[in-house]
C-alpha cells in the first residue's frame, strides 16, 4: 500500500506543478479569422502551435471577424475578450484602409480598445498595418503613423506590419491578393513569433 501511494504521488505531482497556460485572444478581422481557410490553418491556431513547439504553454482564442473595422472591433470588445484573458494580440485596421475611412476614425477606435483593455488589466500587443498606396501619400502617411502613435502613447509592443513577408506575393496570397494562403499564414506567424515571445515575457505568470 505504501508503494502504491508513492507511485500515485509520483504520477500526480508533475501535473500539479504545471502552471496554467497563458490565455491570449487574437482580436482582428479576416486576417486573424482565417478567411477561406480551415480553423487549424488560421493565424491564432498556427501561432499557438509554434509557441507550443517552443515549450510555451499558451492558448490563443480566435476573435477574428471577417470584414470588421476598428470600430467594429471596439463594439464587440467586451464579449470578444472575456475575463481571465492574459493578453490580446490586436490586429485591426486593414478594412478601414481598404474602405478609405479617415485614419483619425480608426485611430480613435483602436485607442479606445487599448484604453479599455488596459483598464481591465489586459496587456496588448499591437499589430500594425500599412495603407494601400493607391490611396495617396497623404492618406498613407496618416494611416501608417497611427499604430506607432498608439504604441508610444500606451507603451505597447508594436509589430509594425502584420503582412510583412507576404504582401503582394501571388504565391502566399489567395487570388484576391488580400488574404493569405495557409502557407502565407505560416509565414506571418513565423515572422511575428519573436515579437510575441517578447510580449509573453512581459505578462505576469498565472498561479
Amino acid at each position: 500500500m505504501f508503494a502504491f501511494v508513492l507511485g500515485f504521488h509520483a504520477m500526480t505531482t508533475p501535473l500539479q506543478a504545471q502552471t496554467p497556460p497563458l490565455k491570449l485572444v487574437a482580436l482582428g478581422d479576416s486576417l486573424t479569422a482565417g478567411y477561406n481557410l480551415p480553423g487549424s490553418a488560421a493565424f491564432p491556431a498556427v501561432l499557438e502551435k509554434l509557441l507550443r513547439e517552443k515549450g510555451i504553454s499558451v492558448e490563443i482564442a480566435n476573435a477574428g471577424v471577417s470584414g470588421d473595422t476598428s470600430q467594429g472591433g471596439l463594439e464587440r470588445l467586451d464579449w470578444s475578450v472575456p475575463d481571465g484573458t492574459d493578453g490580446v494580440i490586436l490586429e485591426l485596421g486593414a478594412n478601414d484602409a481598404l474602405r478609405g475611412i479617415d485614419p483619425a476614425v480608426a485611430e480613435k477606435a483602436l485607442d479606445a480598445i487599448v484604453t479599455r483593455l488596459k483598464a481591465r488589466g489586459i496587456p496588448v500587443l499591437l499589430a500594425g498595418m500599412y495603407a494601400p498606396r493607391n490611396l495617396g501619400s497623404d492618406y498613407a502617411t496618416r494611416f501608417d503613423g497611427l499604430y506607432p502613435r498608439i504604441a508610444e502613447k500606451h507603451g505597447l509592443i508594436l509589430y509594425p506590419f502584420f503582412l510583412d513577408g507576404i504582401a503582394g506575393d501571388r504565391v502566399l496570397n489567395q487570388p484576391d491578393l488580400l488574404h493569405p494562403t495557409a502557407e502565407g499564414v505560416r509565414v506571418i506567424a513565423t515572422r511575428i513569433l519573436p515579437t510575441v515571445e517578447r510580449f509573453l515575457a512581459t505578462l505576469r505568470p498565472r498561479s
